[in-house]
């Protein structure tokens, strides 16, 4: 299969990298603990080699009787427990310091992605939203981080303790007998090989079952979203459909991705149970025979019974801990698998922004500005000029001019061609057109969502490119066509427009817009819980509370995109006042379908894909007998 889904390389070592930068100290003392925990887990063998022999030699020296039993459980097979009784209580204590640490690691590790995943998402530009469907963003942050929290507390732990007590139990194996070392080694090279046959398999469907998990939620969000329309056009058993048909592939992923991952734990365990198996018949043949043994250590001129109890122990547990690697395979490639997406979210590059123009507060002398602590009500643009070192304060008026601008979502197909538009302190400046004549674009484009393919669009005199988008934005007021509240009450809903606004300024903003007569009359009032994007709201009432949020903000310039499409011609009357004494003394572009909310723009734009073919008043347009006369006799509805 082309483009088989798989974890970028590195992806584990910069895990670990995280984890030491994260927890300096923490880590490599969990790191020793495990170590110490697996290297007495592995010795045991050495002791009971040592109790065999010293009871075989008693044996053979025919002193089997009490006296000798006795000295004998006393001076070697006494103090030997005790040791080993100390190593397993020390590595008890290791056990659990490790464990109740990895647990609080693993959570904190977590908050910190989580945290910087949104952190960064913050950063990114409105182009990324565009592109990632939401569903998929949300699956960052609940299945990959439950596969990343899976591995980093299970699958590492256990890797680090399999991979010692396997060097640890091969070194102690090939210090006793060379020649059944090699026989454990060629049957962990066969699973080994089991293990990568199968287990590649396994990682490869579990690799696309992590990207359909997240084509599957992000199906059931859009639905979600779109249920009104979905009923509205009876397509509920074809939204099962196509529901189906994902959920049909995330199931067949899954099934052969478990599949193989259920028969490699048997098989590896039968090689496992053939493996010991042949040690005994090997390790019996090599003591009838007394062939010449080969050691490391040179202490085992021949194999004996001494040798082979604790050597069959060994083997069950060094094909046991190769089992538990196998075991792990799954859940690591899926860990790195969640880990690799997780990173590329957080790799992704922020939206660029190398403005240095700020917007401060400012006070007037004489004439002249200069910036204020406090809160004065005069905006200016700070200006530093790198050449001289000088800095300069323009206040900010809100005038704003687009100079031959072009621009395309992308550079293979322009959007606008060639767009000039001047818009003076306290005009209002209408775009009437078609779906897709670039309304909405050339606010986007105000905005900075986007930058301009070619021209120039100066605010204050000032190119904004040179202003930085955060002090750009924040002078800037916007009502979307598509309203978007938040889960809090509808005082912190409209606060949200100016954080540190008061409650009597957020309910100033509210009769402003209109919207404080059906406020007072909620359950609750101001302090009405709002949740799922106001769902206990109108669509009249939200866009409301949207438009008294953006008074709030008091700026210069407003952005109105269809503010009054979901109200009705009663309440538009009533908001269309609110709106008016809004927009008295601002800078205000208004995007409108319904060509009677913009008689009184002091300037109309008719647009018609992606070009201005006519400017001017209502009256010199009508009398112009153009486009937009034949738009405004012909209904005052656009679509």
């Amino acid at each position: 299969m082309k483009n088989k889904p798989k974890a970028k390389k590195g992806t584990a070592l910069r895990i670990v990298r995280t984890l030491f930068s994260f927890f300096p100290v923490a880590m490599p003392l969990i790191a020793l603990c495990i170590v110490f925990s697996a290297f007495v887990s592995s010795i045991p063998s050495l002791f009971m080699q040592r109790v065999i022999k010293e009871v075989q030699n008693v044996w053979y020296l025919g002193r089997w009787d009490g006296a000798a039993m006795w000295t004998l459980a006393k001076e070697t097979i006494l103090p030997l427990v005790l040791i080993l009784a100390s190593l397993y209580l020390i590595s008890l204590l290791a056990n659990f310091t490790y464990n109740r640490m990895m647990a609080i690691i693993t959570q904190k590790l977590l908050y910190k992605l989580r945290r910087k995943m949104f952190e960064g998402m913050q950063e990114l530009p409105i182009r990324y939203f565009d592109t990632h469907k939401s569903g998929d963003v949300m699956s960052y942050y609940t299945n990959d981080i439950d596969t990343l929290r899976e591995m980093v507390s299970r699958s590492f732990p256990q890797l680090l303790n399999s991979a010692v007590i396997l060097t640890t139990v091969f070194c102690i194996m090939m210090s006793y007998s060379v020649w059944l070392a090699l026989l454990i080694l060629c049957g962990v090279l066969l699973m080994t090989f089991a293990s990568r046959k199968i287990g590649g398999g396994s990682a490869k469907y579990f690799l696309r079952q992590q990207i359909a998990i997240g084509k599957t939620e992000g199906f059931i969000q859009e639905m979600m979203n779109g249920q009104k329309v979905v009923k509205v056009f009876s397509h509920e058993r074809e939204a099962e459909r196509d529901f189906d048909a994902i959920n049909d592939a995330l199931y067949e992923d899954a099934r052969r991705a478990n599949r193989y991952a259920n028969i490699l734990m048997p098989i590896i365990n039968n090689l496992g149970n053939v493996l010991y198996v042949l040690v005994a018949i090997v390790g019996g043949i090599l003591i009838e025979t007394q062939v010449p043994n080969f050691s490391l250590s040179g202490n085992f001129p021949v194999v004996e019974i001494s040798l082979i109890v604790p050597f069959l122990n060994m083997t069950k547990q060094f094909s046991g801990n190769v089992g538990q690697l196998s075991q792990q395979i799954n859940a690591i490639v899926m860990g790195l698998a969640g880990a690799d997406r997780i990173f590329s979210l957080i790799d992704e590059q922020p939206e660029a922004d190398e403005g240095y123009v700020t917007l401060v507060n400012a006070k007037e002398e004489n004439g002249v500005l200069t910036e204020a602590t406090e809160r004065t009500g005069i905006w200016a643009w700070k200006h530093p000029h790198a050449a001289d070192g000088t800095v300069t304060y323009t206040r900010l008026r809100g005038d704003v001019r687009f100079f031959g601008v072009d621009f395309g979502y992308t550079p293979e197909k322009t959007v606008l061609h060639d767009v000039s538009i001047y818009a003076e302190p306290g005009q209002k400046v209408a775009f009437v057109g078609a779906t897709g004549a670039g309304k909405t674009t050339i606010t986007n484009l105000l905005n900075r969502f986007y930058d301009i393919a070619d021209g120039k669009i100066r605010y204050d005199g000032i190119n904004i490119n040179k202003i930085r988008k955060a002090d750009l934005r924040r002078s800037l007021g916007i009502v979307l066509q598509d309203t978007n509240l938040f889960t809090g009450t509808v005082l912190e809903n409209i606060r949200y427009g100016k954080l540190d606004a008061t409650d009597e300024e957020c309910m100033a903003a509210a009769r402003l817009a209109g919207a404080d007569d059906f406020i007072r009359r909620l359950p609750d009032g101001y302090n009405t819980m709002l949740t799922a994007n106001g769902s206990n709201l109108s669509g009249g009432q939200r866009q409301l509370v949207a438009i008294a949020r953006a008074a709030v903000a008091d700026p210069p310039v407003m952005i109105l995109d269809e503010a009054t499409s979901s109200i009705d011609t009663h309440t538009e009357a009533i908001v269309q006042r609110g709106m008016d004494n809004l927009m008295r003394g601002r800078t205000v572009f208004v995007i409108a379908h319904r060509l009677s909310t913009v008689r009184n723009s002091d300037v109309i734009m008719v647009l018609e894909q992606g070009r201005i073919i006519e400017r001017g008043s209502h009256d010199a347009l009508i009398a112009q007998k153009g486009k937009y006369y034949q738009l405004y006799t012909g209904a005052f509805e656009l679509e």
